[in-house]
């Protein structure tokens, strides 16, 4: 028992590093799924910064965490992709895991997020 509690726990730990990690989607393949109408996107900059320019359709992942489950596809193989405010911020895995624990199997994320989004001279919504 005593050699199994300390695996048991090495394991555990090794799974959660691996739980919060999505693949990330480029900026060419984001915009060709917009085009398509092929993506929901997930925005965690909050009402304030969403208000201000989100990317074009995009849900305000913090005003609608109650009521998410509504607003998604109910295809779970549909692709969602969460972004926050830059490459340096981690704020968009809440809402990625949110998808997953809903049974979302294609999540990914938008590194750049909506900084990059815009210095790339991309439109905003408001």
């Amino acid at each position: 028992m005593k050699k199994f509690l300390p695996l048991l726990v090495t394991a555990l730990l090794s799974l959660n590093a691996f739980a919060g990690s999505f693949s990330e989607i480029s900026l060419a393949d984001l915009k060709s799924a917009i085009a398509s109408k092929k993506v929901t996107l997930l925005d965690v900059n909050g009402p304030v910064t969403y208000a201000n320019g989100h990317i074009p359709g995009a849900i305000d992942y913090t005003a609608h965490t109650a009521d998410l489950a509504t607003l998604l596809p109910t295809d779970k193989g549909s692709l969602i992709v969460a972004y926050c405010g830059s490459a340096h911020c981690g704020a968009y895995a809440r809402a990625a895991e949110a998808a997953q624990k809903l049974g979302y199997t294609n999540v990914q994320h938008f590194k750049p997020g909506i900084s990059g989004w815009k210095a790339a001279g991309e439109a905003t919504e408001k």
